[in-house]
């Protein structure tokens, strides 16, 4: 089934793309700058509570790149996903385009979650503070969560 893509589509579609591609440009660009040791993970209250070598730098893009390229496949393939029973080929098409619509703003919410930590491990990497970012897991769930909540309650009245 031939799912047709709306503008909005489209456009999370191309800042999605746009803004992992900007990720590794970022990253290959400041890469010889950066100082041999980086911060390699956030403790729950934003703080770096560990480093790493920089070639570690390429971990968190090569995971959104992933992830990227493999909900962009599940959504050429949208009778893979797990539905309420009910679903017929009639009425298919209700039940697909909501749910590709969610994979593609998850989609997006995984990249910017990881294009986010990227550019506060630059911070740090570059400044040598080890700032505290306290909203940065709260965001993080809530990028996840909320898209969850508001399709489960749109699809609940298909």
């Amino acid at each position: 089934m031939n799912i047709q893509l709306t503008r909005l589509d489209k456009t999370l579609e191309i800042v999605c793309f746009s803004l992992l591609l900007l990720t590794w440009i970022a990253i290959i660009a400041f890469f010889s700058n950066m100082p041999n040791q980086v911060p390699e993970h956030f403790n729950a209250a934003g703080s770096t509570d560990g480093a790493g070598d920089k070639k570690y730098i390429f971990i968190l893009p090569g995971i959104a790149t992933i992830i990227y390229l493999g909900m962009t496949w599940l959504n050429k393939h949208p009778h893979l996903y797990n539905y309420a029973p009910g679903v017929t080929a009639e009425n298919a098409k209700r039940f697909y385009t909501p749910a590709t619509k969610l994979i593609r703003i998850l989609k997006l919410a995984v990249v910017v979650i990881l294009s986010g930590i990227m550019i506060i491990t630059f911070q740090t990497a570059f400044t040598g503070r080890s700032d505290s970012h306290p909203w940065l897991l709260p965001a993080a769930i809530a990028l996840m969560i909320i898209p969850n909540i508001i399709y489960f309650i749109r699809t609940s009245q298909l």
